[in-house]
């Protein structure tokens, strides 16, 4: 199931990588177009923003599985392994409940958002504003699976040091920062 789950998140970076290297493309066409020859495509500035809006909310996703999101790091540091337990149950459930709402508030505003096309493509903007559903829907499932290990006592030393922000090396911090 792990490899499964893996594989899943390989996926994800490699869709990230293609709609940064498609906005980073669009966008390096339409420069080249407008200075170089006095015209623009207007597809491109829109299809970037979309692009831009997907690869924000995905790379969400993967930043949380990954423990990369701001935290305490600080405070939580100087916990013993009880009080980083109950700071991880703590912190899953509120993120929880706020990606709960995320998803619940695209699910509320989906009609709305359907019934809107794009000025320029003519594409529902429920393709735009749906990726709530899917950023709000993966967060809740990780912390959900991280809480049901912490309740469980299957959390490990290496995750409670990865969200007290400890096993960071060189090479981590210098990819994070």
């Amino acid at each position: 199931m792990q490899r499964v789950v893996d594989l899943f998140y390989r996926f994800l970076e490699f869709l990230m990588i293609l709609l940064l290297a498609g906005m980073a493309i669009m966008v390096f066409g339409n420069v080249v177009l407008r200075y170089g020859f006095n015209s623009g495509l207007t597809v491109s500035d829109e299809m970037s923003r979309y692009f831009f809006v997907w690869l924000t909310f995905i790379g969400a996703v993967v930043g949380f599985r990954e423990y990369g999101h701001m935290g305490v790091e600080t405070l939580v540091a100087m916990f013993g392994r009880r009080g980083r337990i109950i700071c991880m149950i703590i912190s899953n459930l509120v993120i929880i409940g706020v990606s709960g709402i995320f998803f619940w508030g695209t699910w509320k505003q989906l009609p709305i958002n359907m019934s809107m096309a794009a000025p320029v493509t003519g594409l529902s903007m429920g393709w735009v504003y749906g990726i709530g559903f899917f950023t709000g829907a993966a967060c809740v499932l990780i912390a959900l699976e991280r809480l049901f290990r912490l309740l469980t006592g299957r959390v490990t030393e290496k995750e409670l040091a990865a969200f007290a922000g400890e096993d960071m090396s060189i090479e981590h911090l210098s990819e994070r920062g």
